[in-house]
């Protein structure tokens, strides 16, 4: 007995999850209606059954049910015997499949399931600080990581990780990236020669490109001369390494108090910050959009990336135009919901 007993324990933990959670469910439901066949007084409805088989293989046993034939007895033992280890078995199976899930989360082996997300590629200090600014903007957001190392660097809520090259297909369709509302690809601090790393931060540009066109990628590059070649991928828009610190060094040395301002701009985490705002019929001239948003606490200072709109004022609004201000997020949610 003991040895079929082992035989048929060993066999139920090889079993797949998906069988055994049937074998469970059919184990349950042909027991409750054998003690409600052989004992109907006792138990006068089915779901009574089904109450005494659960709360005995679960070992809870309230006693305001238990069955007085000798049959009854019989399955009620069976039930001791092979009920409890069966639940056991499951609730054991449940307990490894969350444990595995969270293990293989960690481990960026989860495909993302999402969409209008931001894919950050190759993990630095710099990739975290972009993912803090991300989410300080907006919470809802979501951020899926794609680097080679294989632990989840920043494990926050919101965050996902994927292990894996960023440049292999199956990669970058795991983090869902023809649903991506933007790529951002860091330079890999891991290589020391630039031009290797821009050379890299190319060829992922050119792979998001080949597989998804439509989203917009933001390219961090080491060497200057080297823009022209990530135009012929189509990138939207390139930063180049260093280059905004040293720039605004200077703006701190030549004009003293002037780098507050660019800190705020640069972060939704301070101050006023640069909004897109949607254009209104009524605004005919650049200077009918100025007066009507300088009324609401926000400052016109752009269309697209011509800021010299100020010497233009009488100048009619293009239809394509993009026009930027700057405000706090209060302002700029007050404008959006009059428009």
């Amino acid at each position: 007995m003991h040895f079929v007993l082992l035989r048929l324990s060993i066999k139920l933990l090889k079993m797949k999850n998906t069988a055994l959670a049937f074998g469970f469910l059919a184990f349950v439901l042909t027991v409750s209606t054998f003690a409600y066949l052989i004992e109907p007084e006792t138990f006068e409805t089915w779901f009574n059954s089904l109450y005494f088989v659960l709360t005995t293989m679960s070992t809870v046993g309230y006693g305001d049910y238990s069955p007085n034939t000798f049959p009854g007895k019989v399955l009620t033992i069976f039930i001791y015997v092979f009920g409890i280890g069966l639940l056991s078995l499951v609730i054991g199976k449940i307990i490894d499949a969350v444990a595995d899930f969270h293990r293989r989360r960690e481990a960026g082996q989860l495909k993302f399931q999402g969409k209008n997300h931001i894919i950050v590629i190759n993990w630095s200090k710099k990739a975290q600080y972009a993912i803090e600014e991300i989410l300080s903007t907006d919470s809802n957001i979501e951020v899926v990581i794609i680097d080679e190392i294989n632990k989840h660097p920043y494990d926050k809520p919101k965050v996902y990780f994927i292990s894996g090259d960023p440049s292999s297909l199956d990669i970058l369709e795991q983090a869902e990236i023809k649903n991506a509302r933007s790529a951002i690809i860091f330079a890999d601090a891991r290589i020391d020669e630039p031009s290797l790393v821009d050379g890299k931060s190319l060829l992922l540009a050119s792979t998001i490109e080949s597989l998804a066109p439509n989203v917009h990628t933001t390219v961090e590059i080491m060497m200057e001369k080297h823009i022209q070649n990530f135009k012929h991928v189509k990138v939207n828009d390139f930063v180049l390494s260093h280059d905004a610190v040293s720039r605004l060094a200077v703006r701190s040395a030549l004009n003293e108090g002037s780098l507050d301002i660019f800190t705020q701009l640069l972060s939704r985490q301070r101050g006023a910050d640069v909004y897109q705002t949607t254009l209104r019929p009524e605004w005919k001239t650049y200077e009918d959009a100025f007066l009507a948003l300088i009324k609401q606490g926000a400052t016109l200072i752009s269309n697209k990336g011509d800021m010299t709109i100020n010497t233009k004022l009488s100048e009619p609004i293009p239809t394509d135009a993009k026009l930027f201000v700057i405000c706090d997020d209060e302002v700029s949610q007050k404008i959006n919901n009059m428009l």
